[in-house]
């Protein structure tokens, strides 16, 4: 299958251009810079220059693709207003790669985070927010689905709050750089809440999965931690930095303050059971001990 994968080069983006290629299908990323483009032909992909925004290059690479994957992402949580042009960019970009394949029947996969459910693990079923700081990522993916009517095979990606990979990646790489700078090792209230992980290269193969056969309009978890505390997450990286642990305030962490105090463990039962994925590699406790101070 040849595949257009927009986000190819950036930790998950890498791992699943690697996955693609390793089971014979033939890959080209969407490259906004010569070092992007660079790390993506020397991975074995071809390059489409261009960037997120460039809608009518990626009109282009979706039509000439057998199957398209969306990873790319802004990731500038600086302030409300950056994080809200990031999801901005994301929904107009998935509206154009969804248009250019009405009617084909051809795969495409995007991406969201898991939901928030009170007292118990999200699962597959539960519907994605429709209201809080990143509810426009939720109205986009919830909009490609529903392109299943008019035959786009489309399915979601729903990753957790950590995708990990050599001790770095996704929110407890966040909590291990602002520890770095602040000195401290810290999280938002008791430490109690729960964070749901996968390592990269287990979250690549559901992609993959999903690419090759998941039915049209449905939603997958890459879980494979259902939730470790984010207390001990932060002891783990006081540890390997030798630094203090201690609760901090919510507000130190910006528009994020909200989503990092909450607990929001998730289940990937249904994903497992369906796609015949099974997660194999080390824990996010397990590689958070890989992080060199």
């Amino acid at each position: 299958m040849r595949v257009f994968i927009t986000g190819g080069t950036g930790l998950i983006g890498s791992a699943v251009v690697a996955e693609l290629i390793g089971a014979g299908h033939s890959v080209t990323v969407l490259a906004r810079s010569d070092a992007s483009a660079a790390k993506a032909e020397a991975a074995g992909a071809g390059v489409l220059r261009g960037q997120l925004s460039d809608l009518d290059v990626l009109r282009a690479g979706a039509e000439q693709a057998d199957g398209v994957i969306h990873l790319a992402f802004s990731n500038d949580f600086s302030s409300p207003e950056a994080l809200a042009q990031g999801i901005a960019e994301e929904g107009a970009a998935l509206a154009a790669l969804g248009e250019a394949l009405v009617g084909s029947d051809r795969p495409l996969v995007t991406v969201s985070g898991t939901p928030y459910v009170p007292g118990r693990a999200a699962t597959e079923d539960d519907p994605l927010p429709t209201e809080g700081p990143v509810a426009g990522r939720s109205r986009s993916v919830n909009a490609v689905l529903e392109l299943a009517s008019r035959g786009v095979r489309t399915s979601a990606i729903r990753l957790p709050r950590t995708v990990h990979n050599e001790g770095t990646g996704g929110f407890a790489g966040l909590l291990t750089d602002i520890a770095r700078q602040s000195g401290v090792s810290g999280y938002p209230g008791d430490g109690t809440q729960r964070w749901p992980a996968v390592h990269a290269l287990d979250a690549a193969v559901l992609f993959r999965l999903a690419l090759e056969k998941a039915p049209a309009g449905s939603s997958w978890h890459a879980v494979a931690d259902e939730g470790d505390a984010v207390a001990d997450i932060a002891a783990v990286i006081g540890r390997r930095l030798d630094l203090p642990v201690k609760s901090v305030p919510q507000e130190n962490y910006g528009p994020l303050g909200p989503i990092f105090a909450a607990d929001q463990p998730a289940s990937s039962a249904h994903t497992r059971a369906a796609l015949g994925w099974e997660p194999t590699r080390p824990s996010l406790l397990e590689d958070l001990e890989k992080i060199e101070a």
